[in-house]
């Protein structure tokens, strides 16, 4: 008797698939898989090997009982089922890529139906959720509106106060009650008729006065108190408010203050500049400031412009997203989304609990992002595949050293990691590269202020 994986080995290479390829409606297919007679028999010896433990027939060993004797006793039938999903777990993926069909959705359960099993033949058909097609507009020489690129005295003010205020320092208030934008270190306790609540008590608490990071009212009821004080600050949980038993109810908080501090921010002269940069005077510092502020800009409208230009070519264009598709990349979001939280130390379901949103809502969330990333792809795929844009050899060395770059690892080393589907993929991606890159260049930008200023 064969093995498991010699089984599935020679079950590769013998197999014989007779397919029918119908295109339904939405992006569908139903492939119909004919699987012949041999490959039905060894199928069925290895249902009747993996199962033969759970009979139980008077006269024999579990495990020793005769194949007939179980088909007499149980059915004939009685290994069809486990028979087929070898076949079809051995068959399916075959048959997709003998079919060039391009599937954008895991199948679920109900997409694959066994229409008729016997020890002659297995015929199943899959229903696959397929990429749509996509029928291209107008794509070149669109016209796009983005906003102005100068760089203001204000916003290179605004940049070098933020500067500053990361090498702020806190001093100890001495003298004086507690003012706005001060940093107060509170305990506090709160009560709801009386009683402590969940969570409603800390210790040592930074909180800055004026930020409106607390409950509505709270920071407020602090300004004029001082060092020491203990205070009854009266509140009500705001009708929104993310923890369901909390909702619209007034609550007291019994606060101790037990420190306060103000930040001082770096006087803005020669000096601050030296210790914050490599320039020794004001003037040289703002103008690399204008510069760096001017790249951001630049690298900002870059990514609004491919992102207007995509929203027209789409726009122009007609296709249909499946369901089953945008369903597939919001899970992909989500995924996503978890696991980035799990690096920072945060539990997806604490999060949602914390947040008030249900798993329904958070998944509509990603829906609009889902579905733009997917229309994105699916246009430049279609523009790549019209140009047909060519990836040379250049090409593919170039960005294999980007890569490899990023990972900090040396070329040599990581093209050794990489086999031919990452190849194919960074060729497919190189490809949209190309058609975003066209689409950007082949663009007329018209600024939007100047558009304001003749109208006026």
């Amino acid at each position: 008797m064969f093995e498991k994986t010699s089984f599935f080995l020679l079950a590769r290479r013998i197999l014989k698939l007779k397919t029918n390829v119908e295109q339904l409606e939405n992006s569908k297919v139903c492939l119909t898989i004919e699987v012949e007679k041999d490959a039905v028999d060894k199928a069925l010896k290895k249902a009747y090997t993996d199962m033969k433990g759970k009979f139980n027939v008077p006269g024999f060993r579990k495990g020793k009982v005769p194949r007939h004797m179980i088909e007499n006793m149980y059915g004939s039938q009685v290994f069809y089922d486990d028979a087929a999903n070898n076949i079809i777990n051995e068959t399916l993926d075959n048959a997709i890529k003998n079919n060039s069909v391009e599937i954008v959705a895991r199948l679920k359960y109900g997409d694959i139906q066994v229409v008729e099993m016997t020890p002659e033949k297995c015929i199943y058909k899959a229903t696959i959720t397929t990429k749509p097609k996509v029928a291209l507009g107008e794509y070149k020489n669109l016209e796009i509106e983005a906003e102005k690129l100068d760089v203001s005295d204000e916003e290179i003010e605004a940049y070098i106060k933020q500067e500053a205020a990361k090498n702020a320092r806190e001093i100890r208030v001495e003298g004086r009650a507690i003012m706005p934008e001060d940093i107060a270190t509170i305990d506090f306790e709160g009560f709801i008729d009386g009683e402590a609540f969940e969570n409603g008590s800390a210790k040592d608490h930074r909180l800055v006065i004026g930020s409106n990071s607390f409950i509505p009212g709270f920071e407020e009821q602090l300004i004029g108190k001082n060092i020491g004080e203990e205070v009854d600050v009266n509140i009500s949980f705001p009708a929104d408010y993310h923890v369901d038993e909390l909702k619209g109810k007034p609550a007291l908080f019994k606060v101790k203050i037990n420190d306060v501090h103000f930040t001082e921010l770096p006087e803005i002269n020669d000096e601050f500049v030296a210790d914050v940069s490599e320039f020794d005077n004001l003037e040289e510092y703002k103008a690399d400031v204008r510069k760096i502020l001017s790249e951001q800009k630049i690298n900002a409208r870059k990514n609004e412009v491919i992102a207007k230009v995509l929203e027209q070519v789409i726009a122009n264009a007609t296709f249909e997203l499946p369901v089953e598709m945008v369903n597939e990349e919001i899970e992909r979001l989500v995924e996503q989304f978890s696991q980035n939280m799990k690096r920072q130390g945060v539990d997806l379901e604490k999060y949602l609990e914390y947040t008030g949103i249900d798993h329904e809502m958070f998944r509509e969330n990603f829906k609009q992002q889902a579905t733009t990333q997917l229309s994105n792809t699916l246009v430049l795929e279609e523009i790549a595949k019209t140009e047909d844009f060519e990836i040379s050899d250049e090409d593919l060395e170039k960005e294999l050293e980007n890569r490899a770059n990023q990972y900090h690892i040396p070329l040599d080393q990581f093209k050794k990691r990489i086999n031919e589907n990452y190849m194919d993929a960074l060729k497919a991606d190189l490809k949209i590269q190309k058609a975003i890159d066209l689409l950007v260049e082949s663009s007329t930008i018209v600024d939007i202020a100047e558009e304001i200023a003749e109208e006026i």
